[in-house]
C-alpha cells in the first residue's frame, strides 16, 4: 500500500492547524482581560487559515496535476479583515471602558 506525498503532506498540516487553534483557546482561558484575549484568538485563526489553504492547494494541485492558488484569495481575504476588525473590536471596547468611568489603559 503506497501513500502518496500529497495525502501525508495534508494529513499533517490539518492537525497542525487545529493545534494552533487549540493554543488560541488555551490564551483565551488564561490572559486576564479583553485586550489581551484579542490578540490570541486573531493571531491564531490567521496562521490556522494558511495552513489549512495551503493543505487545500497542495491536495487540489496533486489531483489536477496543475498548480491550483484559488485558495490563496481566502488567505488575502483574511489576512486583510481579521487585523481590521481586530482593531475595530479593540477601539469599541475602549470606548465602552471610557463611557463606564473605567481607567483608560495608559498610552503609549
Amino acid at each position: 500500500m503506497d501513500i502518496p506525498w500529497h495525502e501525508v503532506v495534508v494529513a499533517a498540516l490539518l492537525p497542525t492547524s487545529g493545534a494552533v487553534v487549540l493554543s488560541a483557546a488555551f490564551g483565551l482561558l488564561r490572559l486576564p482581560d479583553f485586550f489581551l484575549r484579542m490578540h490570541a484568538p486573531a493571531l491564531a485563526a490567521t496562521l490556522a487559515a494558511w495552513i489549512v489553504a495551503f493543505a487545500s492547494i497542495v491536495h487540489v494541485s496533486a489531483r489536477t496535476g496543475e498548480p491550483s492558488l484559488r485558495a490563496v484569495l481566502v488567505i488575502v481575504l483574511l489576512s486583510i479583515t481579521v487585523p481590521v476588525t481586530t482593531m475595530m473590536l479593540a477601539r469599541a471596547a475602549l470606548f465602552r471602558q471610557r463611557l463606564a468611568g473605567d481607567p483608560s489603559p495608559p498610552p503609549l
